[in-house]
């Protein structure tokens, strides 16, 4: 298990605090955080860092740093400096990986809100048995990518296990939620569209539903399992559903938790992911509606012509949501799922915010104060890991100590 490393200056250090999220995050850690947690800002612009530290109550007294994401050796004075590194610099499969590589060298606690497989696949394969070895966590996806997710069948699971009905042997996480997008999260799906054009073979990767796993070779073959499908009916969720957008992501963290946990959640678990989920003719429209605007956004940013006028159109990096926007969303993820016995559950993460900048500063914020906070709750584990598998338990309670639901009932 990690050491306290209690000489270190900073028990958590926010970087890319000058950036859109980055500020959202620093302004929850300052609003949720223990009296006397030692943090710092880290960022490129002394001016800007000051600017978000002015402007976040609480935070006026916090360290500065400044900080490079592409040079190893400030990425390195930054890890070594902090007992946790927080970090929503993207996109990350540009720009991330010199401070996990920092974080997994220096025995430094990590946590991201990354949504891109690439990157977390080369983290896997680079970085897993550095941070094993020196006893220190790096967390991927402690956002709305995939908290939800990842907690959601950990509720589900864990309440099987506890009535002894058995493993999972299906679910389907049915997603609807209402917010707005920033330019960072435009920005880092092009930077993933633009690391499968120089490298075609990448889509191997980034295709496999097993792409995160930790040994390809010892997953089951369960057949295909596509993220992308025409509108259908779903006996399990009880509606018509489309395909989710995020599902490509999601579902492989999720499997990757599962590998790592022995599949202790289903041997031979099939999980999709989808959104709309209603009954009727009316379900049956709005999962058509919902998957024609997916395919058509998605050919649209994988044109180079179309891609060029929408980054005319769309929020440039440092750019998103209102306030007030932010206030306005809300999102609910409701997982449904059947156990080796018949047995079936539901499991709802949901909350209010938007899901992507509002709830992800909440979800993300309180995965650093998890690392730093909770160290004698977390589950005993090392290496590149997930929300549920690194923070497990402990996050669930946080998230619902802010508001946030995290439930399960047994439905048969």
């Amino acid at each position: 298990m990690v050491g306290e490393r209690s000489d270190r200056p900073f028990d958590v250090v926010v970087a890319g605090a000058s950036g859109y999220v980055g500020g959202l995050v620093a302004a929850e850690l300052a609003a949720a955080s223990q009296d006397g947690l030692r943090v710092a800002l880290a960022g490129r612009r002394p001016d800007r860092l000051a600017a978000v530290a002015e402007a976040t109550p609480g935070a006026t007294g916090w360290a500065r740093l400044r900080f490079d994401a592409l040079d190893p050796r400030s990425c390195r004075a930054v890890a070594e400096q902090a007992r946790v590194v927080v970090t929503t610099v993207g996109p990350y499969q540009r720009l991330g990986f010199p401070l996990a590589e920092a974080c997994a060298a220096s025995g430094t606690d990590y946590c991201d809100l990354t949504g891109e497989v690439l990157f977390v696949r080369r983290c896997v394969d680079e970085l897993h048995e550095r941070a094993v070895k020196q006893g220190c966590r790096l967390v991927h996806a402690c956002g709305y990518d995939s908290v939800p997710s990842d907690l959601a069948v950990l509720l589900a699971a864990s309440a099987a296990q506890d009535e002894g009905t058995g493993a999972l042997a299906e679910a389907i996480l049915v997603a609807r939620a209402r917010g707005g997008l920033s330019g960072g999260t435009i920005d880092s799906y092009r930077a993933q569209l633009e690391a499968l054009a120089a490298d075609p073979g990448g889509w191997a990767v980034v295709l496999d539903p097993y792409a995160l796993s930790p040994s390809r070779a010892l997953e089951p073959d369960l057949g295909d399992q596509p993220d992308r499908w025409p509108p259908r009916w779903s006996d399990l969720a009880g509606g018509w559903v489309a395909p989710f957008v995020m599902a490509p992501f999601n579902t492989r963290i999720v499997r990757r938790s599962n590998a790592l946990l022995g599949h202790a959640w289903g041997r031979a678990l099939r999980y999709q992911e989808a959104t709309g989920g209603r009954p009727g003719a009316t379900g049956l429209v709005e999962a058509g509606g919902l998957a024609a605007a997916q395919g058509l956004a998605l050919r649209a940013f994988e044109q180079p012509r179309i891609r060029r006028l929408l980054d005319r159109l769309l929020p440039a990096p440092g750019q998103g949501p209102s306030a007030a926007a932010r206030r306005a969303g809300w999102f609910r993820s409701v997982l449904h799922a059947r156990t080796v016995t018949g047995a079936r559950y539901e499991s709802v993460v949901a909350g209010t915010g938007d899901p992507g900048y509002a709830a992800t500063a909440v979800m993300l914020s309180e995965a650093a104060l998890a690392l730093a906070e909770d160290r004698d709750r977390l589950p005993e584990a090392a290496g590149v890991l997930t929300p549920a598998t690194a923070l497990g338990w402990a996050l669930v309670e946080r998230l619902r100590r802010r508001g946030m639901t995290l439930a399960v009932t047994r439905r048969r």
